[in-house]
């Protein structure tokens, strides 16, 4: 525990020190399409880092924000890094009302606090303990700072993947659980956008066989949520829909957006064929469907070496008196991007 004091030492200093960076963080609007509140939020970050040995490198995207990496910067060369990633970007849109911070006893509150602002400050901070210690010049670290995680990682999915490779393991640092968790494992997910198109026409002179593309779709949902199955792990979810332009006419158009979780890679590949499946089946005459793929990430399996990583944390957690668990999560991350890299030299 004795090399580990002046690391906790500096943090217990700059416990208030991160509250503010946090709140500072939360106040800056950076929804996923808010490309100017992301960028703003980059740059923020980037200053933070000026006192310290790293590089900075902006990576400029036309349509989403900017993503950011920084690098130790190390005397050695080195073959492999550790990675962290974090993302800067929220659920939340630009003109939300819920655009405040606030403390209250042990919890705070605020946009992105938990999802993942509060993730951001935690390694920013790691890495300043670390360069307090003069580590940083010793030991290969990247941190990612990525723009677009909550939709799906457009732009930064191929960044991600490609310095997972270059990692002998990742940390994303997503929130944990409520009991200190730490996930070693995820499902995967698939999300597509179904596209209808039937004939339009006034209610009024419609027939049996008005080809209303509500009705196909309608009986397109109840096949797909018939997919649903937990005991395979497979959960199918049809969360949002779109048709008509009013009661009295036949609607020409409609649309569904469908995610899928599932636990195995081959459970991807069943349920894109039962996608094209539904999709090409004509319920209703005179109409005619076609999906488009919004985003997809694979699984993360509760590997042996993801294990065998959490075990090492897990004794240093307790090296510091703290106390952490594992978990599996249906919910997605960057882990899941990251893993099928990382995994194959960990621990080698």
């Amino acid at each position: 525990m004795t090399s580990y004091n002046p690391i906790i030492s500096f943090l217990k200093a700059h416990h208030m020190d991160m509250f503010s960076l946090l709140e500072e963080m939360v106040l800056i609007q950076s929804g996923s399409y808010n490309k100017e509140g992301v960028d703003e939020l980059g740059r923020f970050i980037k200053s933070t880092f000026q006192s310290n040995n790293v590089s900075c490198q902006v990576i400029e995207q036309d349509k989403y924000g900017n993503h950011l990496v920084v690098r130790s910067l190390c005397r050695g060369q080195f073959d492999t890094q550790i990675l962290l990633v974090g993302h800067m970007d929220t659920v939340f849109p630009k003109d939300t009302g819920f655009n405040w911070y606030r403390e209250e006893n042990t919890l705070c509150y605020g946009p992105g606090v938990i999802d993942m602002k509060g993730g951001l400050a935690a390694g920013i901070f790691a890495l300043k303990a670390l360069d307090n210690e003069n580590l940083l010049t010793k030991i290969p670290v990247t941190f990612i700072f990525n723009s677009d995680e909550e939709i799906g990682s457009p732009s930064s999915k191929t960044l991600v993947q490609q310095e997972a490779k270059n990692s002998v393991f990742a940390f994303v640092l997503e929130t944990g659980g409520r009991n200190g968790e730490i996930v070693t494992g995820r499902k995967g997910n698939l999300s597509l956008e179904l596209k209808i198109k039937g004939r339009a026409g006034h209610a009024a002179f419609a027939g049996k066989d008005k080809a209303s593309a509500i009705v196909e779709l309608a009986h397109k949902i109840i096949e797909f949520e018939s997919l649903n199955n937990p005991d395979r792990g497979i959960s199918v979810n049809v969360g949002r829909v779109n048709g008509g332009i009013g009661p009295n006419t036949v609607p020409e158009h409609a649309s569904a957006r469908i995610d899928f979780r599932f636990l195995k890679s081959p459970d991807k590949t069943y349920l894109e064929k039962k996608v094209a499946e539904i999709a090409q089946k004509q319920n209703i005459q005179n109409t005619r469907s076609h999906f488009v793929i919004l985003s997809g990430r694979p699984p993360m399996p509760v590997s042996e070496k993801n294990k065998k990583l959490f075990k090492v944390v897990q004794e240093t957690a307790k090296s510091i008196g703290l106390s952490v668990d594992e978990e599996f999560r249906a919910g997605v991350s960057d882990a899941n991007l990251s893993a099928p890299w990382t995994t194959a030299k960990t621990n080698t």
